[in-house]
């Protein structure tokens, strides 16, 4: 079973140089500004019903077998996981690290970083705030108009040593999106998620390590590692999965 099991312990797009990183928590909600991060799943559209129901009931080890040390090491940090609605219907935001960057450099991954003193309690809304706080710096997408509706269990990258929350989000109310600091984001852009089941864009992503897990081939684009992961887990959790051709491999450039 492919999923962020075969993705978090990969050096694929996950946290990243300086303040890239991600960290634990578990609920969903209204944002306005980042005060009290509030979490709710109400007023989602239907399509985003399975998403929520497979948050509250997906366990840790159902998402990796890389968990979080349990004597609470590791870097908490944070992913905002976005689902919008586009012309081609659901998609997801996600962004491309800049070339020059000395890690992860072009992967798409998703909007997120370390949590900062003032996101508060790893615990608690630290990751939720995080999330937002890191999206906006990236993307300049405005925090009002998300809504958080759930988080993942938190899981962690043992090459990098990040314990990283997925954080669920609705963007009920889109804003436009670019890089804020070309020097760190190449590119900021959706995918509909019908791209990501379709069969024909799935693969399996084979690193020079030996290292083999989930990838997607969307646009001009390869998802792969931690991000191809969660998405992975997301689809086949919330039934949203088609039969793909796993031994279709892609190899990955040895740098990457």
């Amino acid at each position: 079973m492919h999923g962020p099991s075969d993705g978090p312990h990969s050096p694929g797009a996950g946290p990243g140089d300086g303040r890239d990183g991600h960290g634990p928590g578990r609920s969903p909600a209204d944002v306005g500004a980042l005060g009290d991060v509030e979490v709710s799943d109400r007023d989602l559209p239907g399509w985003l019903a399975p998403v929520a129901r497979a948050a509250r009931t997906v366990a840790p080890e159902q998402l990796s077998r890389f968990l979080p040390p349990a004597d609470g090491g590791g870097r908490p940090s944070a992913v905002l996981v976005l689902f919008g609605e586009g012309p081609r219907g659901p998609e997801l935001l996600l962004m491309e690290r800049a070339s020059s960057l000395r890690s992860h450099a072009g992967q798409p991954s998703f909007p997120g970083g370390a949590l900062d003193p003032e996101d508060g309690d790893p615990l608690g809304e630290g990751p939720l705030r995080a999330a937002l706080r890191e999206a906006e710096e990236e993307t300049g997408l405005d925090p009002a108009g998300v809504r958080i509706f759930a988080t993942l269990p938190a899981l962690y990258i043992p090459v990098s040593g990040f314990v990283v929350t997925p954080v669920l989000g609705w963007w009920r109310e889109p804003t436009p999106v670019a890089p804020v600091d070309p020097a760190e984001t190449a590119r900021v852009f959706t995918v509909p998620v019908a791209e990501l089941t379709d069969p024909a864009n799935r693969a399996t992503s084979v690193h020079p390590s030996g290292h083999r897990g989930p990838a997607f081939t969307v646009g001009n684009a390869l998802v792969w590692g931690f991000t191809a992961g969660v998405i992975d887990r997301i689809l086949h959790y919330a039934g949203w999965e088609r039969p793909w051709d796993r031994e279709k491999r892609v190899p990955l450039d040895w740098h990457a």
